[in-house]
This record gives structure tokens, sequence and C-alpha cells, in this order.
């Protein structure tokens, strides 16, 4: 009798890491650099600098508030544009260029200093100091490192339950960080909430220009998605999917929203690859669609007959 030959396990790790790791530059990567070099001073060669532009005679820099449904890929957006900026990369003249914070829960006045002072490295972190004191220490370590932008995400938590009452003074504060000696330029990205919030403050909203990332509607969108799959599908050595409404209930599923696409893309990768699947088909979105959202046959966009008619769930943040 002869032995059947074991088949070697499949390495999954490795290929879902890289396609984790991919970063899908779209056209409103293009848009959102335009916008960010518009704020930056330019040299003799029309080269972006680590210096803010200033629009007025008091020296007042201009920010972005970046808007869109939660897993429109808002943070990802923002965090590759910052980071691989030029500009904005560590040198002599700007030690920290740019400083990340996330708002903090409850956001404060005193919070929120604290936590950018956090970001700048600064040790001597004391609750007990005034808010006052915070925000000066804030602008020391800005001026020490030469810091030229400053990007807080969720920053429509600013506005939300207790942080509420402590909105107006916090954005008193953020105006003050632009403008005058050492101001920067501040982009803030968050719900679309965040806007409508901004624009209660006249002053602050004539400071912020306004990128929203819209959902994914068009056959342009689609098109761009299939791209996306078939490139993950090569990358991972998958067979690209058969030809369907599978982009369609992808897009739906994803309620439009191009960050959760590319989540249910990667999900259904790792299913077929951990099942040793040659091709990459609608039955691995199904289960990784169960996976994320435990919810019955009838409402998996990707098992019935009129997903169409499914109702969309949300997701709040």
């Amino acid at each position: 009798m002869t032995a059947l030959a074991t088949l070697p396990e499949r390495n999954t790790t490795e290929p879902i890491e890289t396609v984790m790791g991919k970063y899908v530059t779209l056209e409103r990567d293009r848009v959102f650099r335009a916008k960010l070099d518009r704020l930056l001073k330019r040299d003799g060669t029309g080269v972006p600098t680590a210096r803010p532009v200033t629009f007025t005679s008091t020296g007042e820099t201009r920010g972005v508030a970046v808007t869109g449904n939660a897993g429109s890929g808002k943070t990802s957006l923002v965090h590759r544009a910052l980071s691989k900026h030029p500009a904005l990369q560590p040198s002599d003249a700007a030690l920290m260029p740019l400083v990340s914070v996330s708002v903090p829960n409850p956001a404060t006045i005193k919070s929120l200093g604290m936590e950018i002072l956090k970001a700048t490295g600064y040790k001597e972190l004391h609750t007990d100091r005034p808010a006052w004191k915070i925000w000066a220490d804030v602008d020391t370590r800005f001026a020490l490192l030469g810091t030229v932008v400053l990007w807080i995400d969720e920053a429509h938590d600013i506005f939300a339950g207790r942080s509420r009452t402590d909105a107006p003074e916090i954005l008193n504060h953020l105006k003050r960080r632009m403008q005058g000696t050492g101001a920067v330029i501040v982009i803030l990205s968050g719900l679309e909430t965040l806007w409508n919030n901004l624009c209660t403050d006249s002053q602050v909203k004539r400071r912020f220009y306004r990128f929203d990332l819209p959902p994914l509607a068009t056959a342009a969108d689609r098109k761009v998605l299939s791209k996306i799959m078939d490139n993950f599908c090569d990358t991972t050595g998958l067979e690209r999917p058969e030809p369907g409404d599978l982009i369609e209930r992808l897009t739906y599923a994803g309620q439009q929203r191009f960050g959760l696409c590319i989540e249910q893309i990667i999900g259904a990768i790792e299913i077929a690859l951990g099942r040793g699947d040659a091709r990459l088909g609608i039955e691995h979105f199904a289960e990784a669609y169960f996976e994320k959202e435990g919810c019955p046959v009838a409402e998996n966009v990707f098992m019935v007959r009129n997903w169409t008619s499914i109702t969309q769930r949300t997701s709040a943040k």
C-alpha cells in the first residue's frame, strides 16, 4: 500500500503581512498632498520646505480638516502623507517637524495639552499644573524641536460627551498655536461631524480647508477596488476571483467606505490562504463577513441573492 504524500503547510503569515503592509495610493492622496504643500513655504526651486506659509499680517497659518465616515481611510491617508513628506523629516534644523496625537478621553484643555507634550518627548508631566502652563510648555517644545505641523486625529471627540464643555477653549488654544511667532499648521482628522462643529466658530472655520473623503459610489471607484483585489491576489499567490458582482457586493458590505472594503479583501484572502485554496472566491468573503458581523445567513451580503435589500450595519467611529 502506497503512503499518501503529506502536503507542506502553507505559510499564510508572510503573504498576509505583505498585503497588510501595502499602501494603495489613490487620487485623493495626490489632492491632499497638494493641499498640504500649499501650506508650506517653497524654496527658490519651488520645493516645499519645513516652514509654514503665513496668510495675514499677524502671521496666521492655515490647516486642513480631514473628514469622512468611519472606515473611509482618513487616518491612513493623513499618516502616509505626513510621515512621507520630504519637508517633514527630522533634520538638524527641525528635530521633530511633525507632532501627532489622538484626542484623549475625555478631551479637556489640560488632557489634550498633556498628550501633545507627551508626543514631543517631554518627561515632566504633572496633572496638577494649570492649563496655561501646559500649553506654554507646548509652545516651548514646538520652538525647541522646530515643529511645523501638529496633527490631531479623532478630533471629533473634542466635541463629544463631557469634552463638549471644554471644546470652545480647546479651539481657542489651537487658534493661538496658528498665529504669531512659532505658529504651526494644524491638521485635524475625524468624522463628518467635525466640520459642522468647527463651523460654529467663524475664526476657526476660516483657518481650515476642508478635505472630505466621499463614499465609493462610481464605476471608477469599483474599478479601483477590483485592481487592488487583483494586486493582492497576485502578491499572495492566489488566483483572481471569477468575474461577477463580487465588487458590487464588497462595496455594499463595506458601506461604500474604502478602508472597510480593503479590510474585507484582506480578511477574505486570509481565509483562502488558511484553507489552502488556490483561488479567491465569494465564499471567502462570506466567511470573513460572518466573522466581522456575526450576522445570520439571510443578512450576509455575500450569500443572498437580493443582497441590496439588506440593511447596512453602520459603524460609529
